[in-house]
């Protein structure tokens, strides 16, 4: 019975504290200036999301999460077959070919991939702790990972592959390998970020590069979304303008408000002391998986919780980096808060299985 309520309280109420604040928000910019209706389908969408996502969140909890290595090959290349479907019958979205649609029903695949890949590495790596400092290791690890980024790359989605990497490279600091590896490793980073500019990138994606350096050398097209968010986040103060009183996203000039550009409304419209709300919630979510990854004595569960960990933190990071102008607009949602079934339901996935290692007889 003990086990039955041993949650991380801490990390849970973080979580639906950033849900609340997502529907908070998500209902006033779904009207006018004027109050009257415009379109709450975003709102009573992401409030069916929030509810199944507490539903999976808490089922991930009791599955235990060590009978996800059994089934890490299956699901690889499930997640596999999904990247490269959405290539020959995807929807395309804002240029990047990255859903799939069921009976009026859209995901994507991409998503949950980010699970799956943290649970293959987590599996590899655990397996191997004893031999980690042979560089053949890091090398196998490349395999699925070149695979999963070549599919990724062909959507275009260079946000949801930045974070492939991200947790990839988590995990090879997490096993402990040697660090001439990892220079090595930097080294071809950086040829195969040369040759990605020169080949891989499309040109609307280099623009939003070039413009975090310059956004006004292009307001009306790659920097307008970067200069509206920072107009936005500026004009909040340190209070804000109030729910639903925020000029740049209740007049529309905010573009993605419901989705990219979240955080800029919460800036706009709840101020300073919003935004750091939100950025408190996020670090307080990172520490509690960061040391539920380290209580772990399975060594499994240490990788896959804090690969978890690099997700919920990289992909924050990038989204809030993205609002102030520090990041290039890559599409990556803010996890919690942004519009959205498939990046909702992966987070709410994480949690769960984060707190199955917590309560977990392995964990201290």
């Amino acid at each position: 019975m003990t086990k039955l309520f041993r949650f991380d309280w801490i990390l849970l109420i973080s979580a639906i504290l950033l849900l609340a604040l997502s529907l908070a928000v998500l209902y006033p910019i779904s009207y006018d200036g004027k109050n009257t209706t415009r379109d709450t389908d975003h709102f009573f969408r992401q409030v069916m999301y929030a509810v199944f996502g507490l539903f999976v969140l808490f089922a991930f909890s009791f599955f235990d999460y060590r009978n996800l290595k059994g089934f890490s090959t299956a699901l690889f290349f499930i997640g596999i077959f999904l990247l490269f479907l959405v290539l020959i019958f995807g929807r395309v979205i804002r240029g990047t070919t990255g859903w799939i649609g069921f009976s009026g029903i859209h995901i994507q695949p991409v998503e949950p991939f980010k699970i799956i890949i943290a649970i293959v590495l987590a599996k590899y790596f655990s397996l191997h702790s004893r031999t980690i400092h042979e560089f053949r290791h890091v090398f196998i690890s490349m395999v699925p990972l070149a695979v999963s980024l070549l599919l990724i790359f062909l959507q275009p989605d260079l946000g949801s592959a930045i974070i492939i990497l991200a947790v990839w490279a988590s995990v090879l600091l997490a096993s402990g390998v040697k660090k001439k590896h990892l220079l090595i490793l930097i080294a071809i980073g950086i040829i195969l970020s040369f040759f990605s500019w020169g080949f891989l990138l499309k040109d609307y994606q280099k623009d939003r590069i070039k413009t975090v350096f310059n956004p006004l050398s292009d307001p009306l097209g790659a920097g307008y979304n970067v200069i509206q968010s920072t107009v936005a986040i500026g004009s909040g103060g340190i209070w804000g303008k109030g729910l639903g009183h925020g000029s740049q996203s209740q007049l529309n000039f905010l573009p993605e408000k419901h989705t990219d550009f979240i955080f800029a409304v919460i800036a706009e419209e709840l101020g300073l002391g919003g935004a750091l709300f939100v950025l408190i919630l996020f670090a307080v979510i990172i520490t509690r998986m960061i040391l539920i990854a380290q209580n772990s004595r399975s060594g499994f569960g240490k990788l896959l919780a804090g690969s978890f960990a690099m997700i919920i933190f990289a992909q924050a990071a990038i989204n809030i980096g993205m609002n102030v102008g520090v990041m290039p607009v890559t599409g990556i949602p803010l996890p919690f808060l942004s519009y959205g079934g498939s990046s909702l339901f992966t987070t709410m996935a994480i949690l769960g299985i984060v707190q199955n290692i917590h309560r977990n007889k392995e964990s201290r």
